[in-house]
């Protein structure tokens, strides 16, 4: 199983249900991506939850961004799987959908999208496409 993937799906599953938000399991490096996410405003608001009951584990709770009543996310790709890992140099990252769409990068120098690791000349692992 995929834990990224499983948060990417059900991000795009709640913008297609019309969902005002949605809760994953908490990880550090989802909420990294998460945060990436709200600061390209794909998202509205990204927080942790946790609960005082020592059973029930910490989530992220993700509020979902629409315009208008379309939602924000038409689709979300993942492309570095657990059975192939994609890398990539900064020069070879391309804009996504004509500059439209954004493509989130895990580098050395933490989780950014693929505009700023070029700007930086950071490459590193692509771990998704959002447009």
């Amino acid at each position: 199983m995929d834990p990224i993937a499983d948060m990417l799906v059900t991000i795009k599953n709640g913008y297609m249900a019309q969902k005002p938000k949605v809760f994953v399991p908490y990880s550090g490096f989802k909420l990294q991506i998460a945060k990436v996410l709200e600061k390209e405003k794909v998202v509205s608001k990204v927080t942790k939850k946790s609960t005082r009951d020592l059973k029930d584990k910490p989530e992220i709770e993700i509020e979902l961004l629409y315009e208008g009543r379309k939602p924000k996310v038409w689709q979300i790709k993942r492309v570095s799987k657990l059975g192939l890992r994609v890398y990539t140099k900064s020069k070879n990252i391309k804009k996504l959908k004509g500059g439209r769409g954004i493509v989130i990068i895990s580098t050395p120098n933490g989780v950014m999208t693929g505009s700023e690791a070029k700007a930086k000349n950071l490459g590193g692992e692509i771990i998704c496409q959002i447009w």
